[in-house]
């Protein structure tokens, strides 16, 4: 329960029903007859709704179009371990002996399921404003400047520092199409990889698609699939 408290001290919240959060914090490889798939569920709705609302009211000057962008870069996998690791959520999970030998509480799918796991409870014993509060404040930490364009940056970032960390090299963006009329044109974007191909992706500016395929290929490269 010791380390319970220190994850509810980073959150600055206590639970009254400590089952809901032991139950967030539990991977189905634990064996318990419950686990966090079901509060992933819960959170994963609960956190689409908070950061949509949240970019809807601070950003009056941009369309759906840009809106959806950003929330897709803030909304998935990689966003949501960054928060994870952000209140050392790998510290308090319930895995198997297996799953914690293999890295478990390092994975990227295990620290994202379970943050959105921690939200999906917060919803359901404080409601959705204490729930909004304390997401709005975890991600307002890790992401201090959140705009299209550091958004969009940090995909091609992270990308590059990862790449120079597993492989020593860094990726190499390459048009290979691009089709529309001048005025709605889209460009299509392959990231390359020591000479490579790891994903492509298309947008309506090089730079939007170049961030799509960094965004792509991190995602594979969170899943081991590079």
């Amino acid at each position: 329960m010791e380390e319970i408290k220190k994850l509810e001290d980073r959150l600055n919240y206590c639970f009254e029903n400590k089952k809901l959060i032991i139950e967030a914090l539990t991977h189905k490889s634990y064996k318990q007859p419950y686990n966090n798939e079901r509060l992933e569920f819960l959170g994963d709705a609960v956190l689409d709704l908070i950061v949509g609302q949240y970019l809807f009211e601070n950003f009056p000057s941009h369309d759906e179009g840009k809106l959806s962008k950003m929330r897709a870069s803030l909304v998935n996998e990689e966003g949501f371990t960054r928060l994870a690791k952000h209140i050392g959520l790998g510290e308090q999970l319930f895995l198997s002996n297996a799953e914690e030998n293999n890295g478990g509480r390092s994975k990227p799918s295990l620290l994202s399921n379970a943050f959105e796991a921690i939200i999906g409870a917060l919803y359901l014993e404080a409601g959705l404003d204490r729930a909004r509060e304390i997401s709005i404040k975890l991600l307002e930490e890790v992401h201090p400047d959140i705009s299209l364009d550091t958004l969009f940056k940090d995909y091609k970032t992270t990308l590059q520092e990862m790449t120079q960390a597993l492989f020593g090299t860094t990726p190499e963006y390459k048009l290979v199409g691009s089709h529309g009329p001048d005025h709605k044109k889209e460009f299509e974007i392959a990231v390359i990889v020591d000479g490579k191909e790891y994903a492509r992706a298309s947008g309506k500016s090089k730079k939007v698609a170049q961030q799509e395929a960094a965004n792509i290929a991190l995602s594979l490269l969170n899943k081991g699939d590079l």
